[in-house]
């Protein structure tokens, strides 16, 4: 769980960097929220995005792959 709370954080910290920010980023286990004290993983989930924000990523990772 830990880990998924660091990549999340520090995927927002990289994309807020980049001028982007995703509006629902959270962390959820891949089962019923009742379990997570058990959690053996967890997922970092992005949530939605509008379409300029799609273009805003994608320009983001283009340039980053040309780099």
């Amino acid at each position: 769980m830990q880990e998924a709370i660091e990549a999340r954080d520090a995927l927002a910290a990289a994309l807020s960097r980049a001028g982007i920010q995703l509006p629902a980023m959270d962390i959820r286990t891949p089962w019923a929220d009742d379990r997570k004290a058990d959690a053996q993983y967890a997922l970092v989930h992005l949530g939605v995005c509008s379409a300029p924000v799609a273009h805003l990523l994608a320009d983001v990772i283009t340039k980053g792959i040309a780099g």
